[in-house]
């Protein structure tokens, strides 16, 4: 009896784990074990990379607020309090393109936080 095997199934695994890895350089893109290491490490770095680019956008958000309010003889963690305290339901995100895209309106909250 002939041997059984899946080779449609491999091939097919095989050519999606290849087409992942165009445009990788030299033998990164064409040869099977080195394309393989190469999309298994890559699928780890932007499986850890989407967690870390929320944290990044956090701390420049951070940064422009703090710019924003100290202009206005705050700090952040005070003004952030008085926002708080307040009842303002901006989220840091909203603060921060407010401190520094539109700062008549982030006056306005410095404002009504005093």
């Amino acid at each position: 009896m002939p041997r059984s095997v899946n080779a449609v199934a491999r091939r097919a695994r095989r050519k999606k784990v290849l087409k992942q890895a165009k445009g990788y350089f030299g033998r990164r893109k064409n040869v099977w074990t080195v394309a393989k290491n190469a999309v298994d490490k890559a699928m780890v770095y932007s499986y850890r990379d989407r967690r870390n680019k929320k944290r990044s956008f956090r701390r420049l958000w951070i940064t422009r607020i703090n710019a924003g309010s100290r202009m206005h003889g705050m700090s952040y963690s005070v003004f952030m309090g008085a926002v708080k305290k307040n009842n303002i339901e901006l989220n840091r995100k909203v603060l921060a393109d407010l401190a520094m895209n539109h700062p008549e309106a982030f006056t306005a909250v410095v404002n009504k936080v005093k």
